[in-house]
This record gives C-alpha cells, sequence and structure tokens, in this order.
C-alpha cells in the first residue's frame, strides 16, 4: 500500500467564485477520490492547517507528497519547507503539479529559478507521449488532448530532467515540458505541468491515470539507507571449498 498525501492551499477554491464552481471542496478533494485505489491510500492537508498539515508524524507516515500552490507560495513556513526537503531525500516521493512549479519546495529542490511563460486563454492543450516506455505513461495513448488549459511555454528554466515522458503543445503555437522526473538523495521527484484551477482538468480520468502512475513510480524503493562518512574495511569474504 502507497500512501499518499495530497497538499493543497485551499484558497483560490474559498476566494473565487469561478474557482468554487469548479472545485467546490478544493482540489485537493478531487485529486484524493480521483487517484484513491486498491493500493494507493490517500490523505490530504493544507496550508491553513496547524503546520500546513505537514507535521513530522504526517510526513513519516507519508510515502509520496502531492503538492498543488500557487497564490500563497510566499506563506509557506520555512522550516516546513525544510522538513519536506529532507523527507524527500530521505527516499519520499514528491508529485508537484502546475502552477507549484514556483512552490518554495520545487525552487529548493531544483536549485534554479523555476520560472516560464505563461498565458491564461482557456487554449486547446496537446500533451504528447514522447517517453512510452516510462512506467509513467503506462496505459495511455499517444496524446491527451485538454480543451481548456492555461499556457505554459518555454524556456521552463529547471535543471534537465533525469527523464522527460511529456511535451505540450498549444494552440499559440509553444511547446513546453510538461512531464520531467528527477532524483534527489534517495527520492524521485515528478513534475507534471497540467491543473489550473478554473479547469476541470483534475476529473479528466487520463490526467488521473498520469498521477497514479506517477505515484507507483514516485513510491519509495525500501532499499537500504547508504552509509556515508569513515568507513571500516568490509570483512573479508571467506574462500570455501
Amino acid at each position: 500500500m502507497v500512501k499518499v498525501t495530497v497538499w493543497n492551499e485551499f484558497l483560490h477554491e474559498k476566494q473565487h467564485e469561478e474557482v468554487k464552481k469548479v472545485y467546490p471542496d478544493g482540489i485537493h478533494q478531487v485529486l484524493a477520490k480521483g487517484i484513491a485505489a486498491g493500493d494507493i491510500e490517500v490523505s490530504t492537508a493544507t496550508l491553513e492547517e496547524p503546520e500546513h498539515g505537514l507535521t513530522e508524524d504526517r510526513l513519516n507516515e507519508t510515502d509520496v507528497l502531492i503538492w498543488w500552490g500557487h497564490m500563497a507560495h510566499d506563506q509557506v513556513d520555512d522550516a516546513i519547507v525544510e522538513r519536506v526537503q529532507q523527507r524527500v531525500l530521505n527516499g519520499m516521493g514528491l508529485i508537484v503539479l502546475h502552477s507549484g512549479h514556483f512552490s518554495k519546495i520545487f525552487k529548493k529542490l531544483m536549485g534554479t529559478g523555476c520560472d516560464l511563460k505563461w498565458r491564461e486563454a482557456g487554449e486547446r492543450e496537446r500533451l504528447w507521449v514522447v517517453n512510452p516506455a516510462h512506467p509513467i505513461a503506462s496505459g495511455l495513448p499517444e496524446y491527451i488532448t485538454l480543451e481548456n488549459e492555461e499556457m505554459y511555454g518555454e524556456h521552463f528554466d529547471i535543471p534537465a530532467p533525469d527523464e522527460l515522458i511529456f511535451v505540450s503543445w498549444f494552440e499559440g503555437g509553444e511547446v513546453f515540458r510538461s512531464g520531467c522526473t528527477f532524483s534527489r538523495g534517495q527520492g524521485k521527484i515528478f513534475y507534471f505541468r497540467p491543473g489550473h484551477e478554473t479547469y476541470p482538468t483534475y476529473y479528466n480520468p487520463q490526467i488521473l491515470q498520469v498521477i497514479q502512475n506517477g505515484i507507483r513510480w514516485a513510491a519509495p524503493s525500501r532499499t537500504a539507507v547508504p552509509v556515508r562518512g569513515n568507513h571500516q574495511p568490509l570483512e573479508p569474504i571467506s574462500n570455501q571449498s
């Protein structure tokens, strides 16, 4: 069983009627319902909870953390960011969605500005699978079409991804690296672009399938934690006849 925590600011849905109509109970609740499966157990956390809902106990019980943020990146406490970073380095998976590219935790783990072009115009997006053999692309067609989405365009200021799985094309002509993986320490990170708050992207079964696949891919490997520092010689291997 993979234990997942979906983190969402949960501010747009309370402050903007346009968003509330699409996600009346919050993006986190729609995601939690959409990705739950026999092997995936989901809970949620939001910005305004104590410690943003990301206490040490909660994070220690989380195999994969999903992060959606937009209007309140600066309100996330630096101590919580450090806590999440350490959990990733120790093996927790992290899936960063849409405007989470500008979150403190993603920028900290990437070490770059993570900026990009954007345009909110409800354009068609065609999300091409460019690495069909990757587990995150399992069960998908050649591309996913979203009739209305916010445009994100290159250049996306991130390090070169370990793996590139999706590339988006938009009606305005822009392209974007929309599905990228990275490793940091023992942890695996998946950035997935779609999911603007005024569009019903997270009700799309193919988008939910990508996130489910990402959860299974990012789950901790459970291998032994590497030993570092001053190290004594290993016991010699004896020859036995």
